[in-house]
């Protein structure tokens, strides 16, 4: 598979470097802008795992899963480079709500979530085959929504915006009028904990400043 390649072009002074090449398992634009806004220079090659529960699989155990996946199936195929996943879920009283199948979809998860507390939880997996680095955190935020009617939720998918998102909501777009407090990372959210990504990218000498 060809990997996309972005070379830092922003015109302000990065605020980090590459020391090794990074990969990012994801195609997601959230998490390309965030290495872009970090002045990483990256490549994308998202990987083709089927994301599915399984039986008796809490939210927890079924993300780090998932990201470290995802960063495996990548990384087989580019063992001398560094590989960065992550997956990100909608915890709500311990069930998982991942993207909407539907308009119908995202109207009920909506109401589900309106005037009430969840938790987004994204893992973040390093990967390197011939380093025999693989580590798997996980980061979890509390959001709480304020109690909206189901107009407002209709209006809201009528935008188009929560078709592709966890929890049919986009904090950092028009979903962020939704939400009445977070509690931790806002990033995370988003779906990639800045901070926590940039220790282990720092840890492993991925990067510096």
């Amino acid at each position: 598979m060809s990997l996309l390649q972005f070379n830092n072009t922003n015109r302000m002074s990065p605020l980090f470097s590459n020391v090794e090449k990074i990969i990012l398992a994801s195609a997601s634009p959230r998490r390309c802008a965030y290495f872009e806004d970090l002045g990483l220079s990256f490549a994308v090659q998202p990987a083709d795992v089927e994301e599915k529960q399984q039986a008796g699989e809490g939210s927890h155990s079924y993300v780090m899963r998932l990201a470290e996946e995802k960063a495996r199936a990548v990384g087989g195929r580019n063992r001398k480079n560094w590989i960065v996943a992550a997956d990100t879920v909608i915890n709500f009283q311990d069930r998982i709500l991942e993207k909407p199948v539907d308009s119908y979809d995202a109207r009920k998860m909506l109401m589900l979530l309106s005037g009430k507390e969840h938790l987004v939880q994204t893992a973040v997996c390093l990967f390197h085959e011939s380093k025999f680095v693989c580590e798997v955190i996980i980061v979890t935020t509390r959001v709480l929504f304020w109690d909206f009617s189901a107009v407002i939720a209709e209006a809201y998918v009528q935008s188009g915006e929560p078709m592709d998102k966890a929890g049919s909501y986009g904090i950092q777009g028009r979903g962020a009028f939704l939400v009445r407090e977070i509690q931790g990372s806002y990033s995370n959210v988003v779906g990639l904990p800045l901070c926590e990504l940039l220790e282990l990218l720092a840890r492993y000498h991925v990067i510096s400043q």
